[in-house]
């Protein structure tokens, strides 16, 4: 096909060179936007990366926390139980105490009764005839 020549070759050149220097600024903003995107991935993935070390580092932090409660809980668990064995075998002890004490004196009680019926049945009096 045939170009028609134009009738002003000026306007006809600035008409190319507007069209080259649009190509060029089109080409230049892509490139500047295609920096900016790549950019903003980089600081995006620093950004994650960061959040998830201080994610990492507070789970740490946390598990941490949670040992130090389970061992503080396992400790005064242990006191609590050896608390109650003691308390318990006090007591025991005293119970023992208290039923050897009570069989000491239990047969003391007993035969000290029986003695005083023994005693008391010799005084009884004599029952006499009724005629005599």
């Amino acid at each position: 096909m045939a170009t028609r020549k134009p009738k002003n070759p000026e306007l006809a050149a600035a008409a190319k060179n507007l069209g080259v220097a649009a190509r060029h600024i089109r080409r230049a903003v892509n490139q500047k936007l295609d920096q900016i995107g790549t950019a903003a991935s980089a600081e995006l993935a620093k950004a994650k990366n960061a959040a998830l070390t201080k994610s990492g580092q507070a789970k740490r932090d946390f598990d941490a926390l949670m040992k130090k409660a389970e061992a503080r809980l396992k400790k005064a668990t242990a006191e609590a139980k050896a608390s109650l064995h003691k308390a318990v075998g006090e007591a025991e002890k005293k119970l023992g105490a208290a039923k050897k004490a009570a069989v000491k004196k239990a047969p003391a009680k007993k035969a000290a009764p029986r003695k005083a019926a023994a005693k008391t049945a010799k005084k009884a009096p004599v029952k006499r005839p009724a005629g005599a």
